[in-house]
């Protein structure tokens, strides 16, 4: 079974789209579950993923009692995944779920980490861009462990790679650098990142 872990927080006017999207990216490669972790919304993001799940069997839904912040939802949902390989998403659309099958393609070849590596960023400003790439440049820089530049948390991890990471106790959690560090086969798969689908 494949797991698809989403955390949202705020994002009312983005989770039917999401769901819809996701549904029907990973619909075609069998067995599944989409979890969307609540990260603390205070809009109406949990009574629409409510809604959702009244109708689809295969959405799981996590609802946190405030916002920890999105490494912490994202940790959460990951404890929650019961499939064999895990992908995870951020719930404002900008990493498309339709590259989530070119992902487990990949996995299916034997890697356990793939990881998406933005070769676009639409709807980002230079500024955003620039820091972005300083970021990438300073952490590698201090890091014993190379952190693949222009790779978020969309990645799919197989099942032996997140019992790996389930296993670090870190309480303040970085998990894109996390997941470098624990080895495994990993590979990028290149996309284009899109403009965010609702709200800021």
């Amino acid at each position: 079974m494949l797991s698809v872990v989403a955390p949202v927080f705020n994002e009312e006017g983005t989770v039917d789209e999401l769901h819809r999207r996701l549904a029907a990216a990973v619909a075609p490669l069998g067995p599944y579950e989409i979890v969307i972790v609540d990260d603390g919304s205070a809009d109406g993001t949990w009574e629409r993923l409510r809604a959702l799940a009244a109708t689809d069997p295969n959405l799981r839904l996590v609802r946190l009692s405030r916002n920890f912040g999105h490494q912490i939802a994202l940790t959460a949902g990951l404890d929650a995944a019961r499939g064999d390989a895990v992908v995870c998403i951020d719930g404002d659309l900008q990493d498309p779920p339709e590259v989530i099958p070119q992902l487990v393609a990949r996995w299916r070849e034997g890697y356990d980490v793939v990881y998406g590596v933005r070769e676009r960023r639409e709807g980002e400003t230079r500024f955003k861009l620039a820091t972005a790439a300083l970021f990438y440049k300073g952490i590698n820089r201090m890091s014993p462990v190379e952190i693949p530049a222009q790779a978020g948390d969309f990645r799919l991890l197989s099942r032996r790679a997140l019992d790996a990471l389930r296993e670090m106790p870190e309480r303040a959690r970085f998990l894109r650098g996390m997941t470098s560090w624990i080895g495994f086969r990993q590979i990028g798969v290149p996309y284009a990142r899109e403009a965010r689908f609702a709200g800021s």
